[in-house]
């Protein structure tokens, strides 16, 4: 049995309450109304800075300041220009908050789907690790719920995150009164109920099923975790494709990509693998998983390899056809971020594509546990820039930076991971031992 060692619980609970202070004074330090924002922006121009918030556009804070020179008309513009730069300062701290939660939801959800691919193919280089997928597909509920709350805040409008959700928008935007059957609030929110509940709903049957499988003497139990392991892939294809139009790229309700859903899977998995990894050289450091070897950690690092592969793939072929057919509402979703985020959008195709091709390509280093750590490291790094240039251009337009609004939810979010997830670990011994390719997993050797 495995035993949380107190300084990795207290190491999470430090964790969780930095990141929640931090959180807080996010949330405490944007704008409350236009006039400081107007404050904000004409002290950062005194200051001789480029202000993120200001949209890149001096001409319209220069037409504020000379309101009363110029009219009624402009001064209402200026207006209606602060209210818009008002609405993305007080969305950061929102959107960053959205963006860690999901990251490491989504890194669970993809351990889940993962572990039902394992056993649904019956695989047998993997049941040594089946417990360490386990306890990692704990934090589905916690994270879930919290998921949940954040995306009903949003989807009613509570925040500025959705446009969809604003009347006032849909008042004056045809597009979106088309979609309005689809992209509401309690639709959203039904979806996204559904989706959670038969996720977690296989999550607790598949783990009761390993559990009675452990004190079995045949393979019944394991049998029954095949059949409801492909069912549940079936019911996952879907559901993550719909929950990524739902979560994810309706922050951008006027454009859409066939390859989305594929895309946000690929990211998920590659996470969710290196997250296994991670975890399970973890468990090894501190005497546990006897039976994990090399060549475990050299197949999950193969899977690293592999799918960081594939997400360029996908992330190339949806570039490169929008671009190439240059068709404006298509290509506008690349033009924002290549415009407003060129750091992050081509910095997060070096650290997911390029430096896991350097670091592992060679299959000696696959088995370097330092190599296999700083790889996936870098993987998960660049998979929250990912995230970050999905939803910031969005929710945050040009008023973006990485400050302590993004830097405490990710502590806050990875010291909530770590705690239930290591907590989770402690309920059950960390060898699946009833399972029937337990045995090949243990003899394990490439």
């Amino acid at each position: 049995m495995y035993t949380l060692p107190s300084k990795l619980k207290l190491f999470a609970i430090v964790l969780m309450v930095i990141g929640a202070l931090g959180i807080v004074a996010g949330f405490l330090s944007t704008p409350s109304n236009t006039a400081e924002v107007k404050e904000m922006m004409a002290s950062s121009h005194d200051d001789g800075h480029s202000v993120e918030a200001t949209h890149n556009d001096d001409h319209d804070t220069v037409k504020v300041d000379r309101a009363d020179e110029h009219g009624e008309s402009l001064h209402d513009d200026g207006e209606a220009h602060l209210e818009h730069v008002l609405h993305q300062l007080q969305n950061r701290p929102w959107s960053s908050l959205y963006i860690a939660c999901f990251l490491f939801f989504m890194i669970s959800l993809g351990v889940l789907a993962f572990y039902a691919i394992q056993i649904a193919s019956q695989a047998g280089w993997s049941p040594v690790l089946f417990r360490v997928m386990e306890g990692i597909t704990s934090y589905l509920i916690p994270g879930g719920i919290i998921m949940l709350i954040l995306l009903g805040l949003s989807a009613f409008n509570f925040n500025h995150l959705f446009v969809w959700a604003d009347p006032e928008v849909i008042a004056h935007d045809k597009l979106l009164q088309g979609k309005s059957g689809w992209l509401n609030g309690w639709g959203v929110m039904i979806r996204a109920m559904i989706f959670l509940g038969g996720w977690i709903a296989y999550r607790q049957i598949s783990l009761k099923y390993s559990r009675m499988q452990d004190d079995a003497t045949d393979g019944k139990w394991f049998k029954k975790s095949f059949k409801i392991s492909a069912g549940f892939l079936v019911f996952f294809i879907y559901t993550e494709s719909v929950m990524s139009w739902d979560w994810l790229m309706s922050f951008d309700p006027h454009w859409f990509s066939t390859l989305y859903g594929w895309y946000v899977f690929a990211g998920m998995i590659v996470c969710a693998i290196t997250t296994i990894a991670l975890v399970t050289m973890v468990l090894k450091s501190q005497g546990y998983l006897e039976y994990v070897n090399d060549s475990h950690i050299h197949d999950l690092a193969k899977y690293m390899f592999g799918f960081s592969i594939f997400w360029t793939y996908l992330w190339f072929s949806q570039f490169m056809l929008i671009w190439y057919a240059n068709i404006p509402e298509e290509v506008t979703y690349f033009v924002t971020r290549i415009e407003d985020f060129k750091l992050p959008f081509f910095g997060m195709v070096v650290m997911n594509f390029v430096f896991p091709i350097l670091v592992l390509m060679n299959s000696d280093y696959k088995r370097v546990n330092w190599f296999v750590v700083l790889a996936g490291i870098v993987i998960l790094s660049g998979h929250y820039v990912d995230l970050f240039v999905m939803v910031m251009p969005a929710t945050v337009g040009t008023s973006w930076y990485f400050g302590i609004p993004e830097l405490s939810s990710v502590l806050f979010f990875l010291g909530l991971f770590i705690y239930v997830v290591f907590t989770a670990l402690t309920k059950a011994p960390l060898l699946a031992k009833g399972n029937p390719f337990l045995k090949e997993s243990k003899n394990f050797h490439y």
